[in-house]
């Protein structure tokens, strides 16, 4: 299971924080990529898996912002990127980024 931390930047008070942290593990990506976007004929900007369902969705970037949308429909609070080389993840309740935590020892690239 992966730890996440709220990052602290300027663009967000200090202090806040992730309610949702302890929620389920996260489950496989439902599918490599946005469904309703490859329905649609669409091609997305980024991909985010929600951490709840496994549900993969564009993001707001993207044409659908099926991401978000999946949020409003289900209020599953918290999406990671599964982009190659990203590794932080959103709360849309909280509005914070979290990034993952790394592992004592685990070597830096």
């Amino acid at each position: 299971m992966a730890v996440w931390t709220v990052r602290v930047d300027g663009g967000r008070p200090e202090g806040r924080a992730c309610a949702h942290l302890d929620g389920p593990a996260a489950r496989r990506p439902r599918a490599p990529r946005c469904a309703q976007c490859r329905a649609r004929g669409r091609t997305p900007v980024h991909l985010r898996q929600c951490l709840t369902c496994g549900h993969v969705g564009c993001c707001d970037s993207s044409g659908g912002a099926h991401a978000t949308a999946h949020f409003a429909a289900t209020g599953h609070p918290v999406a990671r990127s599964v982009e190659p080389g990203e590794a932080w993840a959103w709360c849309y309740v909280d509005e914070v980024f979290l990034d993952r935590a790394r592992r004592p020892g685990a070597r830096t690239a």
